[in-house]
């Protein structure tokens, strides 16, 4: 009979403390690298931003005179953005999973669309930029409009909140439908009153991913056309507008000529992040909600 020999345990147990004790502080040091890049990152853009940002700056027209111009047209644009990306990619997007995971039959065809899907994810966003210029604005003709970006947009960040809203359903445990069928449900109320309300949490955290993608996008409105320098006020999703990333990536272009178009970028970030936080919040407050009924 072999009996446990306590060195060799001690040893062993003593390398394991080790290691474990090494990788913690290595993903210590991985969080605390971060988390220190971003303090410097807004601290940087805050101290150089915070002082241009009053009234005139958020409701004015833009202007070639730094301390005149405005953002209010780049506010209302990216509002508009918003408001075609958010619910188009929602109904698409959660329509898509619920009939890949719930509705299509389970073999190779199914499995090769999910996986193009997951690669769409990873596709550059210049690419859905040359395609929203090829299908938007050229061939349905609507031109560089709001409606052509928003549309553009929604292409991009469609595959996030697929496979966001794909591994929620995933998520839902079984015996909650099979107890909705046993109780005479249909599929499509069992899909209505169970599993989406089940699953809405970890939908509306796909979609806080997307639209904080789709927010801050620059390179599809670029190839799109969309002007930098707008005077007029867009107010539908049929005219001609610009975008806050828009301004930031131009103003930041001319501030090696004009070093007051660095701080004007720099505010035009902090009003975009404190837009992002706004709309991220209230997606918050709303999966939080589900989240302590289900």
């Amino acid at each position: 009979m072999k009996y446990v020999d306590q060195t060799l345990v001690h040893k062993r147990m003593n390398s394991r403390v080790l290691k474990n004790n090494i990788l913690k502080q290595v993903f210590l040091i991985a969080t605390l690298f971060g988390l220190a890049v971003l303090a410097i990152l807004i601290f940087r853009v805050v101290t150089q931003g915070i002082a241009w940002i009053d009234w005139n700056f958020l409701t004015g027209k833009l202007s070639t005179f730094p301390e005149k111009a405005g953002i209010m047209g780049a506010i209302l644009g990216t509002s508009y953005l918003m408001l075609i990306v958010i619910p188009v990619t929602l109904i698409i997007g959660v329509g898509t999973a619920i009939y890949m995971e719930l509705y299509a039959k389970k073999g190779k065809l199914q499995s090769f669309i999910a996986t193009n899907i997951s690669n769409l994810a990873g596709v550059p966003s210049i690419v859905y930029g040359l395609l929203g210029l090829t299908i938007f604005v050229r061939v349905m003709d609507f031109g560089n409009v709001v409606l052509a970006g928003g549309l553009t947009l929604s292409l991009l960040v469609l595959p996030i909140v697929i496979v966001a809203a794909q591994e929620a359903i995933r998520a839902v445990p079984g015996h909650l439908s099979e107890a909705s069928y046993g109780m005479g449900a249909t599929k499509w109320q069992t899909v209505k009153k169970i599993i989406l309300p089940a699953a809405l949490p970890g939908i509306i955290t796909g979609a806080i991913l997307a639209v904080s993608r789709a927010i801050g996008e620059t390179a599809p409105l670029t190839v799109l056309g969309i002007p930098a320098f707008l005077l007029p006020f867009p107010e539908g999703i049929f005219d001609t507008f610009t975008a806050l990333p828009m301004q930031i990536y131009y103003w930041t272009l001319d501030a090696s000529l004009v070093d007051e178009y660095a701080y004007l970028a720099a505010a035009t970030i902090i009003v975009l992040l404190v837009l992002l936080f706004i709309l991220n919040a209230i997606a918050v407050i709303i999966r939080n909600k589900f989240q302590q009924r289900y």
